[in-house]
């Protein structure tokens, strides 16, 4: 697995995001949060991913958008170490859930345990 992230991986689809939400399960690594969807995909996409940040939490947009590059970047960067073992497409939101803003290094250290609960769970399936 490379370290892009590509079009193609990005969960554009609002049919898929909402079927997400209602069926999808969860993982929490505060202040990250993921919630996960076995899905069938038509494309070799593996996993389709997208990141949120509440408008309630972060009035600013400056603020909210900062935050899911720093997301975004941490996914793309640590996604290969963790997804190699896994088969089978999944559908995943990762979500910003604490109030306070945040830097990279911090980010990218609950994103390494985020993505390792992940994979526990889903292999333990």
């Amino acid at each position: 697995m490379s370290f892009k992230f590509p079009k193609k991986e990005k969960l554009k689809s609002q049919k898929l995001i909402e079927q997400l939400f209602s069926e999808g399960k969860s993982v929490t690594a505060f202040p990250l949060r993921m919630v996960y969807l076995k899905i069938t995909s038509n494309d070799d996409i593996q996993f389709k991913t997208g990141v949120s940040v509440s408008k309630r939490s972060f009035k600013n947009a400056v603020d909210r958008n900062r935050i899911k590059r720093l997301l975004r970047e941490a996914y793309r960067l640590n996604k290969s170490t963790y997804f190699n073992n896994i088969s089978g497409s999944y559908a995943l939101m990762i979500l910003y859930i604490s109030k306070d803003g945040t830097d990279f290094d911090s980010v990218e250290t609950k994103m390494k345990l985020l993505l390792d609960a992940f994979s526990k769970k889903v292999s333990q399936n």
